[in-house]
C-alpha cells in the first residue's frame, strides 16, 4: 500500500515537472528606448560675448593711460 502512494506520488511530480518545463527556457526581451540628446546651442553666444569682452579691455586701457606731464611744471615757478 505504501509502495503505491508512492509511485502514484512520484509519477505525479513527474508528469508535473515536465509540463512545467515543455517550453523550455526562453530569456526575458527587453526593449531599450533610445536616448534622446539635446543639440540646442548653449544659451551664451561666443560670438557676441568675446568682443564684448575685448571692447571693455580697450575701454580699461584708455582709462588708465595718464599722459599728463604735470611733472614738467612741478619744480619752477614764474
Amino acid at each position: 500500500m505504501i509502495m503505491t502512494k508512492f509511485a502514484t506520488f512520484a509519477a505525479a511530480l513527474g508528469l508535473s515537472a515536465s509540463s512545467a518545463l515543455a517550453g523550455g527556457y526562453v530569456a526575458p526581451v527587453v526593449d531599450v528606448e533610445p536616448v534622446v540628446v539635446d543639440t540646442r546651442p548653449a544659451s551664451t553666444n561666443a560670438g557676441l560675448v568675446v568682443p564684448a569682452l575685448l571692447l571693455l579691455g580697450v575701454i580699461a586701457a584708455v582709462a588708465s593711460d595718464d599722459d599728463d606731464d604735470d611733472d614738467d611744471d612741478a619744480g619752477t615757478t614764474n
